[in-house]
C-alpha cells in the first residue's frame, strides 16, 4: 500500500485545522477530555461519561475536518458527498447552497463526463486539473501559446483549451475557454468566463442563483 497520498492528506488536515473555528471546538473537546481523566482518577461520578463525550467530539471534529480536505482532494472521494447540498432547478434558474464550509460547490458533466467544481468569482477563467481534463478529453489547443496564471502560490504555466460542452442544472455552456493548469492543484475551478454568459447570478440567503442566458437544457 502507498501511504504517500495518506500523509500527505494528514498533513493537509493539520495545517487546515489552526485556520478554522474547529480549533476552539478541539481544544475544548481535549480539556473536557482532560477533566474527565481527573475525575476518573479521583473516582468522581460522570467521569467516564465526560471521556467518552470528550472522544466523540474529537471524532467529530476529525470527520468534519476530513470532509472540507477531501472537497479539494479525489483522492478522498469517499467522503466528497458528505454534507453537499443539493443544487436544484426553481423557476427556471438554477440554485447552488453554499457547503459548509463556506464555498459554493456544484456538479457538472463536462463533455458527457461528471465533475465538482468550486464556483470561483475572482477566476478569469475556468480551469482544470490534469486529471480532469483527462477524464474529460480536453487537449491543449493545437499551435497554442502557454499562458501564465497568477495565483495564491505564485504565477504558473497553464495550457489553453476549449470546452465542447459544460452542462450544470438547465444551463448548458458551448465552446468555452478553459486553461488544463496541474499546478493549480486538484480542483476544478468555475470562473467568470461562464458566469459572464449568463443572464446574471446572485447570492441570497446563502444560496448562488444562476438566472441562465445560455441555452436551456430539457
Amino acid at each position: 500500500m502507498d501511504f504517500e497520498p495518506v500523509l500527505t492528506s494528514l498533513m493537509e488536515i493539520a495545517q487546515t485545522v489552526p485556520r478554522s473555528g474547529l480549533l476552539i471546538g478541539t481544544i475544548a473537546a481535549l480539556f473536557l477530555g482532560w477533566i474527565g481523566a481527573l475525575m476518573l482518577r479521583n473516582k468522581v461520578a460522570g467521569g467516564r461519561l465526560i471521556r467518552t463525550l470528550s472522544t466523540l467530539a474529537l471524532v467529530g471534529i476529525l470527520l468534519a475536518v476530513l470532509v472540507q480536505v477531501a472537497r479539494f482532494d479525489p483522492r478522498l472521494d469517499a467522503f466528497t458527498e458528505i454534507g453537499m447540498p443539493e443544487q436544484r432547478i426553481e423557476g427556471g434558474e438554477t440554485v447552488i447552497p453554499m457547503s459548509p464550509d463556506g464555498h459554493f460547490w456544484l456538479k457538472a458533466d463536462v463533455n458527457g463526463t461528471p465533475m465538482r467544481f468550486l464556483v470561483d468569482t475572482g477566476a478569469t477563467l475556468t480551469a482544470f486539473s490534469a486529471d480532469a481534463a483527462s477524464a474529460a478529453g480536453l487537449e491543449p489547443r493545437t499551435g497554442g501559446l502557454p499562458v501564465r496564471i497568477s495565483t495564491a502560490n505564485g504565477t504558473v504555466t497553464a495550457d489553453l483549451t476549449t470546452v465542447e460542452s459544460l452542462r450544470l442544472g438547465n444551463i448548458e455552456a458551448r465552446g468555452i475557454d478553459a486553461v488544463i493548469a496541474p499546478n493549480l492543484g486538484r480542483t476544478n475551478v468555475l470562473g467568470m468566463n461562464f458566469l459572464s454568459r449568463l443572464d446574471g447570478w446572485r447570492v441570497e440567503n446563502g444560496e448562488l442563483i444562476l438566472n441562465p442566458g445560455l441555452p436551456v437544457t430539457e
